[in-house]
């Protein structure tokens, strides 16, 4: 009897100092039904109160932390492993990839412009990649028929981005187009790693644009 009242006294002393249940249990051990009966009329001081919503915050952060690492390295498994499910590109499936990508992204011939080049702008620096390996592998495009013009914010790096896109194609970039950046809107590519988007035009393309449009066109015919 003496050592559960020393034992009370004792947690009561620790919950006024702000300590919680669970760590007032790993210093006194006894069933949480009891402990709650012994503080269940025991008042904690603002400061201890604090103290108590410190913890809590440092366990919801720590467990917000440890849920975003698993959800991190799930997701780099999963990548891995798709990656290793993608063997040698071949000439064929390289072609093929090619014409998918610009049938995305490319610029088209229409009825009010029927002599549009060929054309290809993004901001992603591996579809830029793709984009200029297909040109020359599969399309026997010569490199002096490449022209490049970056698009890019005017409050950006400009001098930066030069530099970026001219060492991924190992290219001198010089053109740059200038867009007007509008501060009522959010610029969410404000980071360092903004470089704007890098435009591909082709010179004397303008069959070569018609012939990818027929190339799109046997995809499509092949698939039904």
């Amino acid at each position: 009897m003496i050592k559960k009242n020393l034992e009370k006294l004792a947690a009561i002393a620790l919950r006024k100092q702000g300590f919680s249940y669970n760590e007032i249990l790993q210093k006194i051990p006894v069933a949480k039904s009891t402990l709650s009966v012994w503080l269940r009329d025991i008042g904690i001081a603002k400061k201890q109160t604090q103290r108590l919503t410190e913890k809590r915050k440092v366990a919801q952060q720590k467990a917000h932390q440890t849920c975003r690492n698993n959800r991190i390295e799930k997701e780099r498994n999963i990548i891995s492993q798709a990656r290793s499910e993608v063997k040698k590109i071949s000439q064929k499936e390289l072609w093929l990839i090619g014409i998918a990508l610009y049938w995305a992204e490319g610029s088209k011939q229409k009825e009010t412009n029927v002599s549009q080049g060929v054309s290809f702008g993004n901001s992603d620096p591996q579809m830029i990649l793709l984009f200029h390996k297909w040109m020359q592998e599969c399309c026997n495009v010569s490199k002096e028929r490449f022209d490049y013009r970056i698009y890019i914010h005017n409050t950006a790096d400009i001098e930066k981005a030069k530099k970026f896109w001219s060492k991924l194609l190992d290219e001198k970039i010089e053109k740059v187009h200038l867009k007007n950046h509008n501060p009522k809107t959010i610029w969410k590519n404000s980071h360092n790693d903004y470089n704007g988007l890098l435009r591909i035009d082709i010179t004397r393309s303008t069959d070569l644009n018609r012939r990818i449009k027929g190339w799109v066109l046997g995809i499509v015919n092949n698939l039904k």
